[in-house]
């Protein structure tokens, strides 16, 4: 089965070509040209990605995404306008797993949708072998365990303060690569690299709101954080 993703733009010309494209590639396409029939698209549809564009009519694409991401773990890609740095920022605050710049080339955008889909499978995948395997998984299991927080590798979840939960995937895999270097000083610039892929074009900013949304989940004062501190003039380290 193909997977379905909804574009959500109210430009035409890029609509229609950003329909054609992905089809090109094999994926199923749904449209919404306003806010409002983006989010009725949206939960009808169930999409695997969803593509979205700021500037909506009735609708803008920040409330859209406010919205929808309660309601889906389904990465949503935003289409910003090149020099707007602050409607990147808000849209990765408000739960947008990434962002590209207008103009920006198809060829680039084929490549994150990709990517955010093949990580969106690979998290699947975990999740459905863990469960299948539940029962069997006593010893074997690959765990990583800092004070309170256990981190459950084959089963992509977490406890922490005796509650297991489930992270986005991007959220995952990002502490689980801080705990694979525990104690060790990491750059943004390599955690983008080594997270998110080396072609990865996105600026640091995401990095820093990937690092606080996890800071809400296991820190006990996200303000004064004790397991993932920052590094002045380097990035960040994991202290667990």
């Amino acid at each position: 089965m193909s997977e379905k993703i909804l574009v959500v733009e109210d430009e035409p010309s890029l609509s229609d070509a950003l329909e054609y494209n992905l089809r090109q590639q094999g994926y199923d396409v749904v449209v919404a040209n306003d806010g409002a029939n983006a989010i009725r698209t949206a939960r009808a549809e169930k999409p695997d990605l969803i593509l979205l564009d700021i500037m909506l009519p009735q609708i803008d694409g920040i409330e859209v995404c406010r919205t929808l991401r309660p309601e889906t773990m389904s990465p949503i890609v935003m289409l910003t306008a090149l020099d707007d740095e602050i409607d990147r920022v808000v849209g990765l605050e408000v739960g947008a797993d990434d962002y590209i710049a207008k103009p920006f080339s198809m060829r680039e955008l084929m490549a994150r949708v990709k990517a955010h889909l093949r990580r969106t499978r690979i998290f699947e995948e975990h999740m459905e072998e863990s469960l299948q395997n539940a029962s069997a998984r006593t010893i074997d299991i690959e765990t990583r365990t800092f004070g309170d927080l256990v981190i459950d590798v084959d089963g992509r979840r977490v406890m922490c303060r005796g509650e297991w939960f489930h992270l986005k995937p991007m959220e995952f895999e990002l502490l689980a690569f801080f705990a694979k270097h525990h104690g060790i000083a990491l750059s943004r610039e390599q955690l983008l690299q080594q997270v998110w892929g080396w072609d990865y074009t996105a600026g640091s900013r995401t990095v820093d709101v990937h690092v606080r949304w996890l800071r809400e989940k296991i820190e006990e004062d996200p303000a004064e954080p004790v397991r993932i501190v920052t590094v002045r003039g380097v990035g960040y380290r994991f202290d667990g």
